[in-house]
């Protein structure tokens, strides 16, 4: 089944936040072969180089390492993993402020329902 993209950002960056949270929740561990490039993009329902791109980013970014005859796999470096999570949580953290802004709640209002929230969940 193909991935769902969004209108307002480019696919090869939703695709490579959705390839980063999958290496983020272990749906991809630390070390591991990821699917080679072709079987993502049949996967996501994109061109091969469209996924390319988004998996060199990735490189770039130090999530992803090219081994030449083994193909690609995941950082086994736990202070970029730790990095990258924080990024990500930081960006959740502040668009869901910026949603509760919008619905008139102040930032102690927001954390305080994110507790209340968590609370039940318990």
């Amino acid at each position: 089944m193909p991935w769902a993209f969004k209108e307002n950002r480019p696919i090869f960056q939703q695709i490579c936040d959705m390839i980063v949270i999958r290496i983020l929740n272990g749906t991809y561990p630390m070390g591991s072969k990821l699917p080679s490039v072709r079987e993502m993009a049949e996967e996501a329902g994109v061109n091969p180089n469209t996924m390319q791109r988004a998996m060199s980013h990735l490189e770039e970014k130090g999530l992803a390492i090219t081994n030449r005859t083994s193909g690609r796999t995941v950082t086994t470096d736990e202070e970029i993993l730790k990095r990258t999570k924080r990024e990500y949580a930081v960006a959740a953290a502040e668009d869901f402020l910026q949603e509760m802004k919008k619905l008139g709640m102040s930032q102690e209002e927001a954390v305080s329902l994110i507790q209340d929230i968590g609370g039940e969940k318990k």
